[in-house]
């Protein structure tokens, strides 16, 4: 019983760990006064670029650095349309989601069905001998590290205020001399670089294959992730934990033989995400209170 617990934990760990990148990148995203819903476009392509690159190289550091890269300049798009010209972010976001998924799929053509087998880095035989860590991969601690620095610059440090104030009230912000079109590029920006991350990290370590509907959603978990999570930094890992936990618990399930039908289990970790958002969303004091004032509003310097 402790033995399959055990299991459950790290299987939870390792299936949360893509939305935990995602899902921060999201929340400084939006909490800088911008609405990018390409995540799901933006992970597929770092998923295609990281898997094409460590294919084609053998090092999964490179891959995951291409991927980085490839989900910026999807971001810096985004972010000359929706911040620049002032375009509607939900149209641009969508648009990029299109695009993103279309092109990793057209990508990846040649790649589907295909297992990547990489070489153990130096560091492998003493990180499996750290007990219960050692079976984890260094991204999904990096994913810890990640959280606490996120964190601490949201809530102590003054860039962190300044990024904030620009989400409340950009005009006020701009009317002090701060440099809202920038801090907002830079947000984007990040926000891609975790997105690129996170899909490289469902390529290459939780499947370590390429297929179609690789991501299968988990770009708009993590948006949806950003709302459960009341646009706060420690609820954003809890909720990305909690779905990885129900995805695994449904497998779990289906092992252990449960009597229902597998289409069923496996759609429930989202009717989960629904019902947890609209419940949520019907407290219109805590949305009101939560919600950065400026969120998907363009601003005009």
């Amino acid at each position: 019983m402790i033995g399959q617990l055990t299991q459950l934990i790290i299987a939870t760990l390792v299936a949360g760990t893509p939305l935990v990148y995602a899902a921060l990148g999201e929340l400084v995203v939006e909490l800088a006064g911008v609405l990018n819903m390409g995540v799901e476009g933006m992970m597929v392509i770092g998923a295609i670029s990281a898997f094409a690159v460590t294919m084609a190289t053998g090092s999964l550091t490179l891959g995951v650095i291409v991927a980085i890269a490839a989900a910026m300049v999807l971001s810096l798009l985004f972010a000359v349309l929706a911040i620049s010209f002032r375009a509607n972010q939900v149209a641009v976001g969508l648009a990029l989601t299109i695009f993103g998924t279309s092109l990793g799929s057209y990508i990846g053509k040649s790649y589907v069905g295909m297992a990547l087998v990489t070489a153990p880095s130096p560091l492998a035989g003493l990180i499996t001998k750290i007990p219960l860590l050692g079976q984890l991969h260094p991204l999904v601690w990096l994913s810890w590290i990640l959280f606490g620095a996120t964190w601490y610059f949201l809530y102590r440090t003054k860039p962190g205020l300044v990024l904030r104030a620009v989400g409340e009230s950009p005009a006020s912000a701009h009317a002090i001399g701060y440099p809202v079109i920038r801090i907002r590029y830079l947000a984007t920006l990040f926000g891609g670089a975790l997105a690129g991350v996170a899909g490289a990290y469902v390529s290459l370590v939780y499947t370590a294959l390429w297929t179609e509907g690789l991501i299968a959603g988990r770009g708009w978990i993590a948006v949806a992730l950003v709302v459960f999570a009341t646009w706060r930094p420690e609820r954003c890992i809890a909720g990305a934990y909690l779905f990885g936990g129900a995805t695994m618990a449904q497998l779990f399930a289906q092992s252990a033989g449960v009597g229902l039908p597998p289409e069923l289990m496996s759609a429930l970790p989202y009717i989960a995400t629904i019902i947890v958002l609209a419940l949520i969303s019907r407290n219109e004091t805590l949305m009101r209170l939560s919600v950065p004032a400026s969120l998907g509003k363009p601003f005009n310097p």
